[in-house]
């Protein structure tokens, strides 16, 4: 059962995911959650990083695509300084999101991951909808009120997931 809370990678962030890195692994498009993995929750701006990251990703033609729990208004305002398509309400851990994704770009399971900071959602629903997934850290230690329950249930499961044998190693790379 802890299975589905286990994810494929853990980079420290999702800027360290470089084209190279992601071709190499057979990945054509990268889905990623909003808030505290491509953006702070509470910095909607981004940060020169997070701009440098999506030229790169655009210049190796590898497509980033929002898939996050948020209302539309709430991504379309966040996003619109980055022009980055996005689903909305996706409902992870349920494989809604993920499962338009793929509808929209054509996409095989082994062509995408799924980025997120939640093993509670993003890791849980990409393991439900059979994809690869990336745990990165948060972008800041603070959370918005309806996050602040997953990161408390969160605990609990690293904790079991440690004692079973996971080990929980942030790493540079997909391949470090």
């Amino acid at each position: 059962m802890l299975g589905k809370f286990k994810p494929t990678w853990m980079v420290e962030s999702i800027y360290d995911l470089s084209p190279a890195d992601l071709k190499r692994h057979g990945i054509k498009v990268v889905l990623t959650d909003l808030d505290n993995t491509l953006i702070a929750w509470n910095n909607p701006d981004g940060t020169p990083e997070l701009k440098q990251w999506l030229k790169e990703m655009q210049q190796a033609q590898i497509p980033v695509v929002v898939v996050s729990n948020n209302n539309h208004k709430r991504i379309a305002r966040a996003l619109a300084k980055l022009e980055l398509p996005f689903i909305a309400r996706a409902l992870k851990p349920l494989t809604r999101g993920i499962n338009l994704a793929k509808k929209r770009y054509h996409l095989a399971a082994e062509d995408v991951i799924l980025v997120g900071d939640q093993l509670m959602t993003d890791i849980w629903a990409a393991n439900n909808a059979h994809i690869r997934s990336v745990l990165v850290r948060p972008l800041v230690t603070s959370d918005a009120w309806n996050t602040k329950f997953n990161r408390m249930l969160e605990g609990q499961v690293k904790q079991k997931l440690t004692q079973q044998g996971f080990e929980f190693k942030w790493r540079k790379s997909l391949d470090d």
